[in-house]
């Protein structure tokens, strides 16, 4: 079905970006574009009939469930869906048992929760691909869709000027890194250094710039940052699973980093703005209306004027979670 036709990922976990090549990465970008253009035309390729997959869900979710669901569906699979009130993972049964019951009855196994090392030990004792749907450390899953979306609108990635302002420290920064890295990309992080990722992922994703030519850099003048750049992308700052105190001084030291219309001024005349959601830039959810009672703030990491403008492809990412996801399982699962 791709171009890539001795590209070979049957059985292999899909853990990490920094676990696939460039060349890999691409496949799977490409294969979802085919994939993208089917569901588009109603062409069915219901390849995977008989096959089953798992999705354990510790952390709750709206667009990785649906992703991973609807790709399924879409290929033939049925899908089971799993949540931290249906599993006993790691309570009364071992992450190492759990894993070889569940490979023996399904053909493909996700998991969205928590540390990286529960996924990791799932992988280990599985003997069918493990996908991972977001860790505290990584989101691989995001990522590939977000390479998609910049492919589809700029034809490249390759040199691809992107700027993640924010705090970088958890999965989709790390992730974000890590994914322009291996695709060539310049990426600057935009924040004060307490909010950059740590120096050991830093080294690791420079000496892959070396053999990709991408460009890594950190930069703590949000103006200077953005000068130029095809993509400005962003995340929420907070979260209601955080400590209140943590709140307002985070918001203090971020705000200047906030996606607003002067930094997209500063940017490319053709840039977009990238939100892998859920995003605050409203007082439409009791979320957002929380803080707002607490810090009197109604937009936090953009602004509601970047957020629906023409240069934001924020929905156009979050339907490629689908169809990445559907190159995902559709690469990886072991078909007979």
């Amino acid at each position: 079905m791709n171009g890539c036709t001795n590209m070979n990922l049957k059985n292999k976990d899909f853990l990490k970006i920094i676990d696939y090549s460039s060349q890999e990465i691409n496949y799977l970008i490409d294969l979802a574009i085919e994939y993208k253009n089917k569901k588009n035309k109603r062409i069915p390729h219901r390849e995977f009939e008989e096959y089953n997959v798992a999705l354990i869900f510790e952390k709750s979710s709206t667009r990785t469930r649906c992703s991973f669901e609807v790709a399924a569906h879409d290929l033939g699979m049925g899908s089971t869906y799993i949540d931290s009130h249906n599993s006993h993972l790691g309570l009364k049964e071992s992450i190492e048992d759990t894993a070889k019951v569940l490979a023996g009855i399904y053909d493909g196994i996700c998991y969205r929760g928590f540390g990286q090392e529960i996924i990791e030990e799932i992988a280990k004792h599985a003997t069918v691909p493990v996908w991972n749907g977001l860790t505290d450390q990584a989101h691989p899953t995001q990522i590939l869709a977000d390479l998609m979306t910049m492919k589809e609108k700029f034809g490249r990635l390759q040199g691809l000027k992107i700027v993640y302002l924010g705090d970088a420290r958890f999965n989709i920064g790390n992730s974000l890194l890590v994914g322009a890295a291996k695709m060539g990309m310049d990426f600057t992080v935009a924040a004060p250094k307490d909010f950059f990722q740590k120096q050991q992922l830093i080294k690791k994703c420079k000496k892959i710039a070396e053999q990709t030519g991408a460009k890594i850099s950190f930069e703590e003048n949000v103006k200077k940052a953005v000068i130029d750049a095809d993509v400005l992308y962003t995340d929420v700052w907070v979260s209601m699973g955080e400590p209140e105190e943590l709140w307002t001084p985070r918001i203090e030291q971020l705000a200047h980093c906030q996606v607003n219309q002067e930094l997209i001024n500063l940017a490319d005349p053709d840039a977009i703005f990238m939100h892998c959601l859920p995003a605050f830039h409203d007082l439409k959810t009791a979320t957002a209306r929380e803080i707002n009672l607490k810090i009197g703030i109604q937009e936090m990491e953009v602004t509601d004027q970047v957020f629906r403008s023409k240069q934001s492809l924020v929905f156009k990412q979050a339907e490629n979670r689908m169809h990445t996801i559907k190159a995902i399982m559709a690469a990886t699962i072991n078909k007979y």
